[in-house]
C-alpha cells in the first residue's frame, strides 16, 4: 500500500524543483540548526539555488528586489511617495526648516503658510487612510500653533479616521474652501523656487497642497506696508477670483475671531490690534520738526534725541499687525496736527516712566484731584481736555459747565465788548440731564514767548486747548460745541432713548455714542445721520470705548445682558464676546499697547481681557459697591487707575499675580477701621464698617477722598493721574 507524501513545509517550498525532481533546499539554518528563517535567509538560499540552474535573469531581478525590503521583508521606501502617510511629515518638516533659515525679510510672511500646510496635510494623511501617521503628525507639529489657532486645534483633534473628516465642521470648512494668503512676490518666488527644488524630498507634495487648497496672492512688497488694505489688494488682484473682506484665511472663518450665529461654529475672528500707520506727509513733518527742536534744544547726557525717540517707537510697531489706514479714512493732517504729534514725542520721551512691580514693591504714583463743591449731587458725569487746561460738568439740570484749569478767564471771539470774562462758560441747549462728554484730542503745545522760551500761559491756549466738546442727554440728542465761540454747532439726532455715554475716537473726527435703546452708533463730526449701528447687546448699552489704533469699538451693557462686545469699524459687526460680569458694566478702557482691554460694572470689580484670545486675564477687586465710573492706563499699560461710586481713586497692577486670595477690609469710603487698623475703603457708619469687600494683592495703592465720589481718572501723557469728583456731605 502506497503511503502519502506529508504535506509540503511552507518554508521549504520557496523555489521551484529542478528537472531532475531534485527537491527544494532544507529548512535550515547556515549553521544547520532548524528553526525559523529570517526573509534573508530565505533569500540567500533562492539566490544559491538559482546561481547553480544558472537563472541568472532571475536572480538579479531577485537581488534588485531584496535590497529594498528589510530583515522582516518590509519594504523599504527609497523615494518619498513610497512613504506612505509619513511623507507629509517629512515635506512639513522640510518646508518649516526652509522658513526658519530663510532671510529675516521674508520670515514673518512665510510662517503665515505653516498654518494651512498644517491643516491640509493632517486631513490629507487621515482621508488617504494613514490615521496613525495622521496622529503622530498632528501631535509633532501642533504645540507652535497652539496659541493662536487654539479652537481649531481643538476642534480638529478629535479626527482619528476617515470617518470623522467628514463629521467634523471645522474639517469640512478648510475642504470646502480655499485657504486665502497674501505674499510679496519674492517671497513667492523664492518659495516656488525652493520647492521645485526639492521635488523628490517632498517639494511635490507641498506644491500640491497649495496648488488644490490655498489661493495665494502675490503682492508688491511695497503694498504689505502702511497700503495693506483690502482695498489696495482688491484693486491689484489679476484673477477671476474675488477676494472677500480679509485678506487671510477662510471666508467668513478667520483664525482667532467672534462669530455670533450660534450655528457657525464658535472660532475668533483675527484681529488687527497693532497701531494705524501714521499718514506719510505728516510723518515727514513731525521727523523736521523734530530736527529742528533737536538742533535748537540738544538732549541731556544719556538722554536720547527727539528723532530717536520718535524713530524707535516707530520700530516698535508690528506692521504686520497694524490697523489698515485706506480701512478709516481721516481729513488731511494740518499744522496743528504736527504741533500735536512733536509734543507727544517730547512728553513720552521726558515722562515719569512705569514698569510695573519692582521687588515686589509697586510703582509710586500720585494723583491730582479736583473737586467740585456746592454741586447739591447735580453732577452726572466730569471730563477732562487732553491738553489739561480745561474740564467740563454735565449736570442733572440739563446744562454744562466748563472750567479753565489754569485760572485763565474763557472768552471767544463772539463776546460783546462789555462781556465780564470769567474762569467758567455755560453751555445751554439741551432738554434734558446731560449724562456724558468728550472732547476732541488735544495737548498741550508749548506757545513762544518774547524771550524766544517757550512755555504754556494762556497766549498759546487758543492753538492747545481742545476744538471740540461733545455731550449726550436723556433729551435723546448729542450735541457738538465749539471751544473756541462756546457755543452749539450741531445736533444729532437718532437715538429714540436717553444717550448715556458718547466718546470722541483718538485721532477725533469720529465718535461712538451708547443709549437705552440698546444700540451704539457711530458718526463722523461733518455727517448728521449715524455711520453704523452697532446692534446685538439685550440690555442698555451704559459705555463705550475705543481701540487705540481707531479701528475698534468697546461696548458694556447693563440689566440682563452685562457683557463687553468689540466691535470691527469697517464691517459693523461684533468681533469679540466678553462674558463675565455680574454687575452692570460701567466703565471700559483699552490699554495703548492694544492688547488688553479693562472693564468695570457697579459690583466694584474689574475684569482684563485678552484681545488675541478672547479670555479673561484676571478679576481684580477693591472697590465697593455703588460702581466703577472710570477707567484709564498708563502710557506702558503695565497700571491701571480706577475711581468711583465708594469716594476712592486706586491704582492697579495689571501683570498676572500668584496670589488671588486677598485681603478683607471694609467696604466704602476713607476711614474704616476694621479690627483696629485703618483702611482705605470702606465708610464709618455709626461705629460700624459696612459690608466686607476683598481686596485683591493687584491693587498697588488707594486714594480715598473725604466724601467725595470719585467721576473720572485720566493718566496724563507724562503718566500722571488727574481725577475729578464732586463732594457730598
Amino acid at each position: 500500500m502506497a503511503t502519502q507524501p506529508p504535506p509540503p513545509s511552507r518554508t521549504a517550498s520557496v523555489g521551484p524543483p529542478s528537472a531532475g525532481g531534485m527537491n527544494a533546499p532544507p529548512a535550515t539554518t547556515p549553521g544547520g540548526q532548524g528553526g525559523a528563517q529570517t526573509q534573508q535567509n530565505l533569500n540567500q538560499i533562492v539566490l544559491e539555488y538559482l546561481s547553480k540552474k544558472g537563472y541568472s535573469r532571475t536572480e538579479a531581478m531577485l537581488r534588485k528586489e531584496s535590497e529594498k525590503t528589510d530583515a522582516n521583508g518590509n519594504p523599504i521606501a527609497t523615494t518619498i511617495d513610497e512613504m506612505g502617510g509619513k511623507k507629509y511629515g517629512r515635506a512639513f518638516e522640510l518646508t518649516q526648516n526652509w522658513i526658519d533659515n530663510v532671510l529675516d525679510i521674508y520670515k514673518p510672511e512665510l510662517k503665515r503658510l505653516l498654518w494651512p500646510l498644517f491643516v491640509y496635510s493632517f486631513l490629507q494623511c487621515v482621508t488617504e487612510f494613514f490615521a496613525r501617521d495622521g496622529t503622530e503628525f498632528f501631535q509633532r507639529f501642533r504645540e507652535q500653533f497652539e496659541s493662536e489657532f487654539e479652537d481649531d486645534l481643538r476642534a480638529l483633534s478629535a479626527i482619528y479616521e476617515p470617518e470623522h473628516v467628514q463629521d467634523n465642521e471645522i474639517a469640512q470648512l478648510y475642504r470646502n474652501n480655499k485657504y486665502r494668503l497674501t505674499l510679496s512676490n519674492m517671497a513667492l518666488q523664492a518659495l516656488v523656487t525652493f520647492l521645485e527644488s526639492k521635488d523628490n524630498e517632498g517639494g511635490l507634495i507641498v506644491q500640491s497642497i497649495i496648488q488644490n487648497n490655498l489661493y495665494v496672492r502675490g503682492v508688491d512688497r511695497a503694498s504689505l506696508g502702511a497700503e495693506r488694505s483690502l482695498a489696495k489688494l482688491l484693486a491689484q488682484r489679476d484673477g477671476p477670483q474675488d477676494v472677500p473682506a480679509e485678506d487671510e484665511g477662510i471666508p467668513g472663518h478667520n483664525p482667532g475671531s467672534a462669530n455670533l450665529d450660534p450655528k457657525a461654529p464658535q472660532v475668533l475672528s483675527k484681529l488687527s490690534l497693532g497701531p494705524m500707520p501714521m499718514e506719510s506727509d505728516l510723518m515727514e513733518d513731525v521727523k523736521a520738526e523734530l530736527q529742528e527742536h533737536d538742533a535748537a534744544h540738544p538732549p541731556a547726557p544719556g538722554q536720547n534725541t527727539l528723532i530717536e525717540e520718535f524713530e524707535q517707537s516707530i520700530k516698535r510697531e508690528p506692521l504686520d499687525d497694524a490697523a489698515p489706514r485706506e480701512g478709516i479714512p481721516f481729513p488731511p493732517s494740518t499744522a496743528r496736527d504736527v504741533a500735536m504729534e512733536v509734543q507727544k514725542v517730547k512728553e513720552n520721551r521726558d515722562r515719569f516712566r512705569i514698569e510695573g512691580r519692582s521687588g515686589g514693591v509697586g510703582p509710586g504714583v500720585s494723583v491730582t484731584m479736583f473737586t467740585f463743591h456746592n454741586t447739591f449731587d447735580s453732577v452726572n458725569c466730569i471730563e477732562f481736555s487732553g491738553d489739561n487746561t480745561l474740564v467740563a460738568v454735565g449736570t442733572a439740570e440739563s446744562y454744562i459747565r466748563v472750567w479753565s484749569l489754569e485760572n485763565q478767564p474763557l472768552t471767544s471771539p463772539t463776546d460783546p465788548p462789555s462781556y465780564q470774562a470769567s474762569t467758567s462758560r455755560r453751555l445751554v441747549g439741551h432738554a434734558g440731564p446731560v449724562y456724558a462728554l468728550s472732547f476732541s484730542p488735544s495737548i498741550s503745545i508749548p506757545g513762544p514767548t518774547s524771550n524766544g522760551h517757550t512755555n504754556n500761559s494762556n497766549s498759546s491756549q487758543s492753538q492747545s486747548q481742545p476744538r471740540y466738546l461733545l455731550s449726550g442727554s436723556a433729551d435723546q440728542t448729542i450735541r457738538l460745541w465749539s471751544m473756541d465761540t462756546f457755543s452749539n454747532l450741531v445736533v444729532y439726532r437718532s437715538h429714540n432713548s436717553p444717550v448715556w455715554d458718547v466718546r470722541f475716537c483718538p485721532q477725533g473726527h469720529y465718535f461712538v455714542s451708547a443709549s437705552a435703546d440698546r444700540t451704539a452708533r457711530l458718526w463722523s463730526t461733518p455727517q448728521i445721520a449715524p455711520l453704523r449701528l452697532f446692534v446685538g447687546h439685550d440690555s442698555d448699552v451704559e459705555t463705550v470705548a475705543w481701540h487705540p489704533n481707531n479701528a475698534y469699538v468697546f461696548t458694556g451693557s447693563g440689566g440682563g445682558d452685562r457683557t463687553v462686545r468689540m466691535w470691527d469699524l469697517q464691517r459693523g459687526h461684533a468681533v469679540r464676546l466678553f462674558t463675565g460680569h455680574t454687575g452692570n458694566v460701567t466703565a471700559i478702557a483699552c490699554a495703548p499697547n492694544g492688547q488688553i482691554v479693562a472693564s468695570a460694572d457697579d459690583r466694584g470689580e474689574i475684569i482684563l481681557w485678552n484681545l488675541a484670545t478672547g479670555r479673561l486675564v484676571k478679576r481684580m477687586r477693591g472697590h465697593g459697591r455703588g460702581g466703577i465710573w472710570s477707567l484709564d492706563w498708563c502710557v506702558e499699560s503695565t497700571v491701571l487707575v480706577s475711581g468711583g461710586a465708594d469716594g476712592t481713586v486706586r491704582v492697579w497692577d495689571v501683570q498676572p499675580n500668584q496670589d488671588s486670595q486677598g485681603k478683607i477690609v471694609g467696604e466704602g469710603g476713607a476711614g474704616t477701621k476694621v479690627d483696629g487698623n485703618a483702611v482705605g475703603g470702606g465708610a464709618v457708619s455709626k461705629g460700624k464698617a459696612k459690608k466686607d469687600v476683598v481686596v485683591s494683592p493687584d491693587q498697588i495703592s488707594a486714594f480715598p477722598t473725604k466724601k467725595s465720589p470719585v467721576y473720572k481718572v485720566r493718566f496724563t501723557q507724562m503718566n500722571l493721574i488727574v481725577a475729578g469728583g464732586a463732594y457730598l456731605p
